[in-house]
């Protein structure tokens, strides 16, 4: 099959663009492996950008200037179609709480736009005299008028009322009928496997129904764009729910969106939209009731009526968000590929802009200057030659190499190919290795092979001093494809571990990492027990940060210290499950689950891991990889433990995403009791 521009990804971003395209004149054909799974069904439709304080510069004239398309595009939609795409110029109210910031303050929402105080419940609907949005702050008494039913402790809050909301599935069908209408190709369960490549351009893509061609392509898979390309883009799952109005009342109780803190409610013509959580939690699908009772505490305190209303219907779905949060829209490395993911909660809002500035960037070669801001070149300062190392067939960490006994689907959906994503670099593997205590060069480079893995860790000062074990070191591993990952081991202060941490980049360069700013700091003034020092991490974390390397610090397992780290900016942080080099396995597992509940960076499971069932036991717990060396190096035979220890990795990944079963304490049937012979 062939078309003039083949579009992957059938959500309102891939349809818009679809449509846009074809009535500029184009042969379009759409792909989508499941039209119900696209994070379009999942949304709540709030046009939002003044009440989602978008600061980003970039990104607010973006999404103001797409917000400014809706009135007229989705009237064209509507004439084309004959539907109702929902679209309300409703306003959104943004009430705020005793605890939180007051007039004048416009805290976490409302960026910078021309504002107002009123004191009566009289809310003049008056035009913004600059670009900027108007925004009126409500004092208590003009807000309980203005919506009554809003909580007692509200004590005020803001009205943008250039805010909007559209019915995101109503948009998806006037969408998706557009494009029927209008003859754009749509094609329904297309798995894309992968884009042929040569020179420089996509040649082809593979799907589970052959090669597709075109001249042109544009990735728009949202979440799971990550699985085509190495774009730091990854799902954040949304968890929402709906009430039903009841039908004896006389008129809408809720005209307008409440906006409010981690909550929000979106009022439709029979029903309330509840949402929405934002959980890192990879494809884990499903709601839970963790998540419902938050939505449904948040909202009630918002709007407390809404209690009796009857629950209609939950759903969720996962979001495709970046590291900064903002979209990756324009070329690519390939001249005939262009992006368009990755647009996070701003998705429904961002269509028609994302639509315009794709079909003039393809048709009419002319790139908007703001799509700058925007491409996917911004998460690597400089091209890197470091290429990702194939997997075995037996590394379940990419999501293809499945036994046949499995049904790829199911294991899909329990989302294996979930990459690690570490300050905007992916890698498939789960497993760091070290590179100290082996018996020889050639046993370390046959475990590092072995184990799969695609970052090694280097301790800097040994490699400068030639350290026994250490003389060619740097030449024995192909740096291609391994991404190095220099540590200060051996420094006893915050000062020694900056001057080391600096040295270990040059290094990296000199090995033809250009781009690479990792590091892990390691600061262990204690040279019995090799104890982390945490003032001196913290400092030399900051100040490294600041000089923009990517930190990976070594700590003990301090959920308090764990979190200061990831707010002062770490890339990740690494707890020690137990005293480095001990082979002690998980002493510290409570302190771990916690800091992996609450960290918003990967955490990663170093020092103490000394067999398989402890490296799988870790990643049940939840983490996002680990570091092991002394249990791999000191073993009888390195080259197998580096094996198992990567197999024990993907088992305790894939369990942690299936979800072990509950435990009882009592006894359960494998077996059904119905259905059995009697005599």
């Amino acid at each position: 099959m062939t078309s003039e521009i083949v579009i992957i990804g059938g959500g309102v971003i891939g349809l818009a663009i679809a449509v846009e395209l074809k009535l500029r004149g184009t042969n379009v054909t759409v792909l989508c492996r499941d039209f119900q799974a696209a994070a379009t069904h999942a949304a709540a439709g709030m046009l939002a950008p003044d009440a989602e304080n978008i600061t980003n510069g970039a990104m607010r004239s973006l999404c103001l200037r797409s917000r400014a398309l809706y009135p007229d595009w989705t009237r064209k939609l509507e004439e084309l179609t004959g539907l109702n795409t929902g679209y309300r110029p409703c306003g959104i109210l943004a009430p705020v709480f005793e605890e939180s910031r007051g007039a004048g303050e416009r805290g976490s929402r409302g960026a910078g736009g021309k504002e107002e105080v009123l004191s009566s419940a009289s809310v003049p609907l008056c035009p913004s005299a600059s670009e900027e949005s108007p925004a009126y702050w409500l004092n208590k008494e003009a807000i309980h008028q203005y919506q009554p039913g809003l909580g007692a402790d509200v004590i005020g809050g803001w009205w943008y009322p250039e805010d909007a909301q559209v019915d995101n599935k109503a948009l998806a069908h006037v969408l998706r009928t557009a494009a029927e209408s209008l003859g754009v190709e749509l094609k329904d369960g297309i798995t894309v496997e992968g884009f042929l490549q040569q020179q420089g351009q996509v040649v082809g893509i593979q799907t589970n129904v052959g090669v597709i061609r075109a001249a042109h392509y544009v990735l728009a898979s949202g979440a799971w764009s990550n699985e085509l390309l190495p774009l730091p883009v990854r799902p954040r799952k949304g968890q929402m729910l709906s009430v039903e109005i009841p039908k004896f009342t006389p008129e809408l109780p809720l005209k307008r969106v409440l906006f409010g803190q981690n909550i929000y409610i979106v009022p439709r013509r029979d029903r309330l939209i509840i949402g929405a959580t934002s959980e890192d939690v990879g494809f884990t699908p499903n709601n839970t009731p963790d998540g419902i009772q938050k939505l449904l505490q948040a909202s009630i305190r918002l709007y407390p009526q809404l209690k009796h209303y009857p629950i209609q219907e939950f759903w969720w779905g996962f979001r495709p968000t970046t590291p900064d949060e903002l979209p990756i829209l324009g070329t690519s490395h390939c001249q005939n590929l262009t992006l368009a993911t990755g647009h996070y909660r701003n998705g429904i809002l961002l269509t028609p802009v994302t639509a315009v500035l794709i079909a003039d960037l393809i048709l009419e070669q002319k790139p908007d200057p703001l799509l700058a801001d925007f491409h996917y070149s911004r998460f690597q300062s400089q091209p890197s030659t470091f290429t990702p190392m194939l997997t075995h067939s037996a590394n379940f960490s990419n999501g293809h190499h499945i036994s046949d006994a499995m049904n790829p689907d199911a294991m899909n959906r329990v989302s294996t190919n979930s990459p690690l994503i570490i300050a905007g670099k992916t890698f498939q593997s789960r497993l760091m290795t070290g590179t100290g205590k082996y018996r020889s060069i050639e046993e370390m480079q046959q475990s590092v092979a072995a184990s799969d893995c695609q970052i090694v860790t280097v301790a800097v000062r040994r490699v400068q001093t030639k350290a026994p074990g250490h003389e060619g070191l740097a030449e024995a591993l192909d740096w291609t494809k391994i991404w190095m990952l220099p540590n200060t081991a051996g420094c006893q202060t915050a000062e020694e571990a900056i001057r080391v941490a600096r040295l270990g980049r040059e290094m990296a360069k000199l090995l033809g990492q250009e781009d690479n700013n990792f590091i892990k700091l390691e600061v262990i003034p204690d040279l019995k027990y090799l104890l982390p020092d945490p003032i001196g991490t913290l400092q030399a974390a900051e100040q490294l940060v600041k000089e923009g390397f990517a930190v990976l610090p070594y700590i003990n397992a301090d959920p308090m210290l764990a979190k200061r780290l990831e707010e002062v900016g770490c890339a990740t942080v690494m707890p020690l499950a137990s005293p480095i080099g001990s082979g002690q396995g998980l002493k510290t597992t409570a302190n771990i689950q916690i800091i992996i509940e609450n960290a918003g960076v990967p955490v990663v499971v170093d020092a103490g891991i000394g067999s398989p069932s402890e490296a799988a036991q870790a990643m049940e717990l939840g983490a996002d990889a680990l570091l092991i060396n002394s249990a791999i190096a000191l073993s009888a035979n390195p080259a197998a433990m580096a094996r198992a220890m990567n197999l024990a990795t993907v088992a305790g990944r894939l369990a942690y995403l299936a979800g072990r079963m509950p435990i009882k304490d009592y006894a359960s049937p494998s077996s059904p009791l119905t259905g059995t012979i009697t005599n």
